[in-house]
């Protein structure tokens, strides 16, 4: 039988295909163009030279344990008591966005920063000088003069959706450059309370600390944001990132280059949300509108003739959709433009003409 009948006895072998991509056409083992992508080497070839390394050094007086202590200071005030001095050092990223050497950047990462040095990742090095900085959205503008600059290309933040591809790119933990991924996760995130002007790109990138003031690219290697903030329990990424979109950065960084400072526009009112309770109670079926709270002394909209308990409808024809983007849209106007604010003031709508202008630096 062994011989005449040899595969009855011979033992079973178990076949396994294994599918090896052919290097020379990767895409094949996909199936081909339109069929996912493989790799992101490009957008990241694109975009990665022009995101920088930052580190900050602040000289921090130290104050003497006991000089606060009431009964030491009779004998410390006899005798020169020397104060200590120590340097704190913190670091962050920032994207070189222009080739004369601007570079878009958190305003946390350098506030209060003695001396800011800028590190490209072609290994060279340059001290950079703060053009100025802008609290209200947390941006910050430096300058380092270097030759031969690599920038990177802004895309329209306004045009992205839920579920782009999103790529973060920075210096987390002082680890060197890093690249995550992740989706856009929602956008025009606002009322956080991080700032005075919230419109942020939600992402689940990973974003870590030493991230701050780094780039939020497409997959085509195109800046859509600036990493600026985390929601975290753990001081790690939980993968809810926020960013400053490339369009505010764009305006924030003009204003800052040939101003100095951000133009916005005032009215000079105090505004609250109009509550179904607080709307019943003013007779209104709709909620839709902003019932003014306060009023500054000899504001635009002093002028204009604007009363408290005023129930602001409309701007320029547009209806009031919520606090936080009626007061962005008024920041929008510059000094001088003219605009029409509908108030309904005892049952009656009211047309007022207002003149808007520059509002008042913030102090903090």
């Amino acid at each position: 039988m062994l011989q005449f009948f040899p595969d009855l006895f011979a033992p079973k072998v178990t076949t396994v295909e294994i599918r090896q991509t052919n290097q020379a056409n990767p895409q094949a083992a996909t199936g081909g163009v339109g069929h996912g992508p493989v790799s992101y080497a490009d957008a990241v070839n694109v975009a990665a030279p022009a995101v920088v390394n930052i580190y900050t050094r602040t000289l921090v007086q130290q104050k003497a344990p006991l000089k606060d202590d009431p009964f030491y200071q009779q004998f410390l005030e006899r005798r020169d008591t020397p104060q200590r001095q120590r340097i704190e050092s913190s670091l962050g990223s920032g994207v070189i966005l222009s080739p004369q050497g601007y570079i878009a950047t958190n305003n946390h990462v350098i506030d209060g920063a003695d001396s800011i040095v800028v590190a490209l990742k072609d290994g060279r090095e340059a001290m950079a000088t703060l053009v100025g900085n802008d609290p209200e959205t947390d941006l910050a503008v430096l300058k380092v003069e270097l030759n031969d600059l690599p920038t990177i290309t802004l895309s329209d933040s306004d045009s992205l959706q839920v579920g782009d591809v999103t790529l973060a790119i920075g210096n987390p933990f002082g680890v060197g450059q890093t690249v995550t991924m992740g989706i856009v996760s929602a956008t025009g995130r606002n009322s956080l309370g991080l700032n005075t002007y919230e419109d942020f790109i939600q992402t689940d990138a990973a974003i870590n600390p030493g991230n701050s003031g780094g780039a939020l690219i497409d997959a085509y290697g195109n800046l859509i944001g600036i990493n600026t903030v985390i929601y975290t329990k753990s001081g790690g990424s939980q993968g809810i990132g926020f960013a400053i979109p490339s369009n505010l950065t764009k305006q924030v960084m003009q204003d800052l280059i040939q101003h100095g400072r951000v133009i916005r526009g005032w009215l000079g009112i105090e505004v609250q949300e109009l509550t179904p309770q607080l709307a019943e109670s003013f007779g209104m079926a709709d909620t839709r509108g902003l019932i003014i709270a306060g009023i500054f002394r000899n504001s635009p909209a002093h002028i204009a003739g604007m009363q408290p308990g005023d129930i602001m409808v409309s701007i320029n024809k547009q209806p009031i959709l919520d606090r936080r983007s009626s007061m962005d849209q008024i920041a929008k106007y510059k000094p001088g433009e003219e605009i029409t604010i509908e108030v309904i003031r005892n049952n009656q709508a009211l047309s007022l003409p207002v003149k808007i202008v520059e509002r008042p630096r913030s102090r903090s």
